[in-house]
């Protein structure tokens, strides 16, 4: 027992930690709430996973890709705005789950359960949330630089394309390993979070996507510490913890 709160620990901190360096990036591109509908979009995967017994970010992971490749070549053909188009293909993948989705087990695939990860599940997710995270480092200023002016980005000699073809990419993986955490229904939460309450107190752009990440595992250990006290999901108790965080932070923004 005290072994697998362990793994559930060290895995939600990453994945908490993580999702919160991502939002940063999200959250100045205008694009935190995508996250959700993206959630959304794992649950047919979820589903499977539940009904079959494999672990439900691997049964995720394909069909947010999928989701992800369609709104990247949507957003090239039509030009709509990507939140928009994020909508659309989000909504055809809900619909498709609750064809099949048993009810007895909706609560599994909409708030998630860190507290069952295995340790194979918690050596992957150290090793992809910690990947993530450098390339997200990596990635980090150029798709600053896009945000304030594609163009100006292309006079760099920059593959804007590219880059939010990988930034998209980064997005369903945060979401794949989320829906482990908080289930489908909570993931924006995970990366919009954190992010606002770094940027109520952070003064300097390195300050505040460090703060992201250093807020989000921090709410995801106070969440599922206090699961394992009380005996509730830690996927709520993790937003919970969240919430907690920003209205700490809006006392001492900046």
């Amino acid at each position: 027992m005290r072994d697998q709160f362990i793994l559930s620990l060290i895995t939600g901190i990453f994945i908490g930690g993580a999702s919160g360096y991502l939002g940063s990036l999200m959250l100045s591109k205008r694009m935190a709430l995508v996250a959700g509908p993206l959630g959304h979009l794992t649950l047919p995967g979820i589903a499977l996973a539940l009904l079959y017994g494999f672990n439900v970010s691997l049964g995720a992971f394909p069909f947010v890709i999928l989701g992800i490749i369609l709104i990247w070549l949507f957003e090239i053909r039509t030009k709509l705005p990507m939140e928009a188009l994020t909508a659309i293909v989000f909504s055809s993948g809900v619909a498709v789950t609750f064809l099949f989705l048993p009810i007895e087990q909706a609560e599994t695939a909409l708030v998630g359960d860190i507290s069952r990860v295995t340790f194979w599940e918690a050596v992957v997710s150290l090793i992809v949330t910690s990947l993530l995270v450098l390339v997200v480092k990596k990635i980090y200023s150029g798709m600053v630089l896009i945000n304030i002016s594609e163009d100006l980005a292309k006079s760099e000699g920059m593959n804007v394309r590219k880059y939010n073809l990988v930034y998209l990419i980064l997005i369903a993986i945060i979401v794949a390993l989320g829906v482990k955490m908080v289930g489908g229904l909570l993931t924006a939460a995970l990366v919009a979070i954190p992010a606002s309450a770094a940027r109520n107190i952070s003064g300097k752009l390195a300050h505040y996507a460090f703060g992201a990440m250093i807020i989000g595992a921090i709410s995801s250990l106070l969440g599922i510490v206090f699961a394992a006290i009380s005996g509730l999901p830690p996927g709520p108790l993790i937003i919970l913890a969240n919430m907690f965080l920003f209205l700490i932070s809006i006392v001492f923004k900046r």
